[in-house]
């Protein structure tokens, strides 16, 4: 049991370390402030927690059998995703462009819906978790507790992340690093969000 749960918190770890629509998210709004961050970070992992504990109990399974709800899911990220990206494509602006931080409640909205929307991580959830769960111990218990493993492990990176990035905000607020880092994440935020709509099932 201690072996396979040392093996979850190191997939997952390496799986946090891959770059997505989170990344680039939390990386526009710690630009904008620590608070919208933070806050950014909390709607992603409240969306984490649901496809993981959806999938520990079986679930997100649906996602697998019906195209409908897949794609509806799909879709509708994808769109999110291209809205988030132009909105940071155009609050670059000029040289003289202000930094307005994000309202914490939008900044969760935003990472809320990043993730929920995503139905490729509902998908990655039910063939996730299942490989570390040991034969004898195999329940929804277990799984739920897994889940929350991942959950954790995803949680703990990216405030690392955050406290990175707050360190150096001083260099990452100057007008002509910021317009770069918002040009950046919107042209990333747009480009997965195009990939989603092209990527088949």
């Amino acid at each position: 049991m201690l072996d396979n749960l040392a093996a979850l918190i190191a997939a997952s770890f390496l799986i946090a370390l891959s770059p997505g629509p989170g990344t680039a998210l939390v990386l526009r709004q710690s630009v904008r402030g620590r608070r919208s961050a933070l806050a950014t970070v909390a709607g992603m992992e409240v969306a984490v927690a649901c496809w993981a504990v959806a999938a520990a109990l079986g679930l997100s399974v649906l996602l697998t059998a019906s195209e409908v709800a897949f794609h509806v899911l799909r879709i509708t990220g994808a769109l999110f995703l291209v809205y988030l990206g132009v909105k940071a494509l155009l609050s670059a602006g000029g040289p003289g462009a202000e930094v307005v931080e994000e309202l914490p409640s939008r900044a969760f909205r935003a990472g809320l819906v990043v993730n929920l929307a995503n139905p490729k991580l509902g998908v990655f959830a039910i063939s996730f978790l299942p490989q570390f769960v040991p034969a004898e111990e195999a329940g929804k218990g277990v799984l739920v507790l897994f889940a929350l493993v991942w959950v954790l492990v995803d949680t703990a990176w990216y405030l690392v992340v955050v406290s990175v990035l707050h360190r150096i905000r001083g260099w990452l607020g100057r007008p002509r690093v910021r317009r770069v880092l918002e040009r950046v994440s919107g042209g990333v935020l747009v480009a997965l969000g195009v990939r989603l709509v092209l990527t088949p099932r």
